[in-house]
């Protein structure tokens, strides 16, 4: 009876419908996230952009989050975390429906407008529901408890590329010879609009959803202590750079989401570059890549029973530089370098695979950035989802990389992601080390 009462919470008794409805928004914000991948493909297309050009998505979008991160943080400090989830999830349904005025236009930055209004939205979801998750419940588990619900974003993040793959990507790759004979008979600019219109009847609909879960958010009971603001205890950076792991953290998850989105954006293309697949075959590879993601945060949620969390992570590091070293060596931008003699379809396993290792990253490196901040823990998560900009700067560069005159290819930006997987390591096994006024 003792040893039972003594073991702790997972959840806190009692909300454990409070914690399902939360979790699902991990589900919803991953839907955009992953489309995005979808439609820096897309763009390539209908609007003729180069690799760096059509990386903007990701740009915009991660400018939304690191934006909005302070102000959501600020809101839910005063506001609680149930009135920033419903703001949130209003911003989010508001940049769905701002893509169709900005599919009928046809115009690049009315799009990247669109994305910033959505992500300013999941800035507020990110920071309260990551936040609102770690503490419903004891500390000693609030790993295990984020991990948990962080393994149904892959599940959305699955469906949104299915999404974009089936109802956006048309299967239409005119090939050079095709554009011309469109352009000498003045279909061209049509297919192209064509093409652009594509992807409005889905953010319509995706938004509509959103304003569903918006209403069940707001029927839903919260605990009293999170759904009224504390304005006594505000917390200060001051008072923040006095945790080594906190600052720590926030490098290694600025770092990771620039591994993350850059292999992911950049998936599709670096398996046409390297295989004879279409466009809809390729998304389909980036289907399988968040079914791996998928089965990467439920494995290692399991394996955290038995593994420190940032012991495992460190070691999932090393294995990604390994990894990512394969999908260099093993591309055709190598192999025309004399570099190897691999088969060009292990490169592309190899960074499929590196989804999978890259599954528990995110969580782990957010609780354990925002362990034992007490009174600064809301302003420190608040900084740790700004990180996010990290998506924004790093895949510009990897497109940049592949851009340039001496790689035309996916295979040797993936030097970035290389590097983003060493900073995580350090973290992992060194930087992740709890200091600080509450720690000591």
């Amino acid at each position: 009876m003792n040893d039972t009462k003594d073991k702790p919470h997972l959840i806190t008794p009692g909300y454990t419908f409070t914690f399902i409805l939360v979790t699902l928004l991990f589900f919803m914000w991953a839907l955009p996230n992953t489309l995005n991948d979808v439609l820096i493909k897309q763009f390539m297309k209908s609007m003729e952009l180069s690799r760096l050009e059509a990386g903007f998505v990701q740009s915009a979008f991660k400018l939304g989050y690191f934006c909005l991160a302070i102000p959501a943080g600020l809101f839910m400090q005063r506001m609680g975390y149930k009135a920033g989830l419903i703001v949130g999830l209003l911003f989010f349904a508001l940049g769905c429906f701002l893509f169709l005025p900005a599919a009928m236009a046809g115009v690049y930055i009315y799009f990247l407008g669109a994305l910033f209004v959505i992500a300013s939205g999941l800035a507020f979801l990110e920071l309260g529901a990551n936040s609102f998750i770690v503490g419903l419940g004891d500390p000693a588990t609030s790993e295990r408890r984020l991990n948990l619900a962080q393994s149904f974003n892959p599940i959305g993040g699955i469906t949104g590329v299915a999404v974009g793959t089936i109802f956006i990507f048309s299967g239409n790759e005119p090939t050079a010879g095709e554009i011309l004979e469109m352009k000498t008979a003045g279909t061209y600019h049509a297919f192209l609009e064509a093409e652009n219109l594509r992807v409005g009847p889905t953010y319509i609909i995706l938004g509509i959803i959103v304003l569903i879960v918006a209403f069940l958010i707001w029927r839903t009971k919260f605990p009293k202590i999170e759904t009224s603001g504390d304005t006594e205890h505000k917390g200060s950076f001051r008072a923040l750079l006095q945790y080594p792991h906190w600052y720590n953290a926030v490098i290694a998850q600025f770092f990771y989401l620039g591994a993350q989105l850059g292999t992911w954006s950049y998936l599709i293309t670096y398996v046409q570059e390297n295989s004879p697949m279409t466009e809809k075959q390729a998304g389909g590879l980036l289907i399988l890549n968040m079914v791996l993601f998928m089965c990467g945060r439920f494995f290692s949620t399991f394996l955290m029973k038995y593994i420190k969390p940032t012991r495992l992570m460190g070691v999932y590091s090393l294995i990604n530089i390994g990894l990512v070293l394969i999908v260099i060596a093993s591309s055709r931008w190598a192999n025309v370098f004399g570099l190897h003699d691999l088969s060009h379809w292990i490169g592309i396993g190899a960074m499929i695979c590196t989804t999978f290792f890259m599954s528990l990253m995110y969580p782990t490196i957010f609780a354990s950035g925002v362990k034992g901040l007490g009174q600064n823990a809301k302003l420190g998560a608040s900084v740790l989802i700004m990180s996010l900009i990290g998506g924004a700067i790093l895949t510009p560069v990897m497109g940049l990389i592949a851009d340039s005159h001496w790689a035309h290819a996916v295979a040797p930006a993936m030097i970035v992601p290389m590097f983003a997987y060493c900073v995580v390591a350090y973290f992992s096994f060194i930087g992740s080390k709890p200091g600080g006024p509450v720690c000591e």
